[in-house]
């Protein structure tokens, strides 16, 4: 069966999660993960890709990034693949695949969900049970959008909606901390990974729809009455989208 294309939009935030082939690790000490940073930061910047937020696990990577052109994402992911699994070989005398053969990929509707999802990806190793807080974890862009510490590992470039948290960059950070301070909802958490697992767009309803003709895709899994996915993607009678009850 032929892969269904990837829904990737110049211009647009888009989540990306890239795991390790058979969910296996794919970092083995702290000099991987800086050796990541660095491929991922001139990656970004020979491709064109702002990154908003970052996580490095063990096993898997998440990243938010806003590329200028449509083929700008892949060719970061490739261009950090080539160099890290040269890497992680190398050193440690291996051969075959480290990663999955593809990253997983979810356009993000900024007005909706950009802080939503840069907080869901700061908060997985929290989820994860490896750290109490999210600025207790070295590897994430937290420190960047929550502290302010320009060393956190890649440098992040603030979307606009970032921004608008406050006048001034201490404002900015104390909104952005306030966002850790509530429980995301399950539905919102859902959303988050069915889209992300499924390649679907990540957004309001009119959101999908604009992307859907832009791009001739489908934004959306089809309604397939009691599966889990369709209800979280849930179209209205006459065709338009609904959140799911």
């Amino acid at each position: 069966m032929a892969r269904r294309p990837r829904f990737i939009v110049e211009k647009q935030p888009h989540h990306i999660v890239q795991r390790g082939h058979s969910r296996a690790a794919v970092f083995f000490c702290e000099d991987d993960y800086s050796y990541y940073l660095e491929c991922l930061q001139g990656a970004a910047e020979r491709y064109g890709c702002a990154l908003h937020g970052w996580c490095l696990m063990t096993n898997h990577i998440h990243l938010l990034a806003t590329p200028e052109t449509k083929t700008g994402l892949s060719s970061m992911m490739q261009m950090i693949g080539r160099l890290y699994v040269r890497h992680v070989n190398k050193r440690e005398r291996r051969s075959g695949a480290l990663w999955e053969d593809r990253f997983k990929v979810s356009l993000v509707g900024a007005e909706d969900y950009l802080l939503a999802c840069m907080r869901y990806i700061e908060m997985n190793p929290v989820r994860a049970r490896m750290v109490k807080k999210p600025e207790d974890y070295k590897w994430s862009s937290h420190a960047a959008n929550a502290l302010g510490v320009l060393d956190a590992g890649a440098v992040v470039t603030p979307h606009p909606l970032y921004r608008a948290l406050g006048d001034t960059w201490e404002a900015r950070q104390e909104a952005y901390r306030a966002l850790f301070g509530r429980v995301s909802g399950t539905e919102e958490l859902e959303r988050i990974r069915v889209a992300i697992q499924g390649n679907w767009v990540l957004g309001s309803d009119e959101f999908r729809e604009k992307m859907e003709r832009k791009t001739k895709l489908a934004a959306q899994p089809a309604d397939k009455g009691g599966d889990r996915r369709s209800r979280l993607f849930r179209r209205k009678p006459g065709g338009r989208a609904r959140e799911a009850a």
